[in-house]
């Protein structure tokens, strides 16, 4: 008893084997249980960052491929002007552009000098001495001759009726018609026998089902460089103006049609072609009038 007594601070109380092996199964098990938590959180994050990067590749797949879609029918609308477009490029690149016929019809007229034939020679000698007769045939309507883009363009004339009453839509329609036929002389601008703008508007591309065969009459246009001669033929009298600026402005600048103190052409068209974003403006003034 005594040493019991005097060694009993050094008694440990021992637990049996089954409490010991309760606390391990149950640290076992909580550990356990964070492990599957954890397991799970990260399963969870992964999911998420996964559907997020399906959702990323997805939207970029369905951008692509509708932007591909766009651009197809982009150019199936306009294939007639980029057609033209295309063609003139490779032709330049080539060097078989050949020189336009109608060069010619805008040059000055040359005074060809004429000389007393001799009465004592015979009549087909006579007849072999006559030099060419350079006479040119003026059309009876008014019409635009660019030889830059060989273009021989009939101007039809828009009434001003709708413009007087200010009625937009009748005026946009009439000249939508109007452009079927060929290009249009803007109402309300000078004609060429008179002091001012007188400015002509056409295509550059339109729908192809459109009737009119002059859906992308301008879509060359952009080719015309500053120097260029251009032609109006306009009761039988021939106009010749010379390119002295090109500009791109927004559909909202009215500044183009305004008059001028001068004989001035300005021809108007949508940029880029087959889009109605800006308009392409050629300005050109009087060189030449011809009777």
């Amino acid at each position: 008893m005594k040493f019991m007594q005097e060694h009993k601070s050094f008694f440990v109380l021992h637990v049996g084997p089954e409490l010991h092996r309760k606390e391990q199964i149950e640290n076992t098990q909580c550990v356990n249980s964070r492990r599957v938590n954890a397991t799970a959180e990260t399963k969870k994050t992964e999911n998420k960052k996964r559907s997020i990067k399906t959702v990323l590749v997805d939207g970029v797949k369905q951008i692509v491929v509708t932007l591909l879609i766009m651009v197809i029918g982009f150019f199936a609308i306009n294939y007639q002007a980029y057609y033209e477009i295309i063609k003139n490029k490779i032709e330049e690149y080539m060097g078989i552009k050949e020189k336009s016929q109608l060069t010619d019809m805008v040059e000055p007229a040359q005074n060809t000098e004429q000389k007393l034939l001799s009465t004592d020679k015979s009549t087909m000698k006579q007849v072999k001495e006559i030099p060419p007769l350079n006479l040119e045939i003026t059309p009876p309507d008014t019409r635009l001759i660019i030889p830059r883009i060989n273009k021989n363009i009939p101007v039809v004339r828009v009434s001003s009726e709708h413009l007087i009453e200010k009625d937009w839509n009748a005026l946009e329609k009439d000249m939508q018609e109007a452009l079927k036929n060929g290009v249009v002389h803007y109402p309300g601008t000078s004609l060429p026998d008179q002091t001012g703008n007188t400015v002509i508007t056409g295509h550059s591309s339109y729908f192809p089902w459109d009737p009119g065969r002059f859906k992308d009459v301008f879509a060359l246009l952009h080719e015309v460089v500053v120097g260029d001669k251009i032609a109006m033929y306009y009761n039988q009298h021939k106009y010749i103006y010379k390119v002295s600026e090109i500009k791109v402005v927004l559909p909202s600048n009215l500044e183009i049609l305004k008059q001028t103190t001068g004989k001035r052409l300005t021809l108007i068209t949508c940029t880029p072609v087959g889009t109605n974003l800006k308009r392409l403006v050629v300005i050109a003034d009087l060189f030449e009038e011809q009777n």
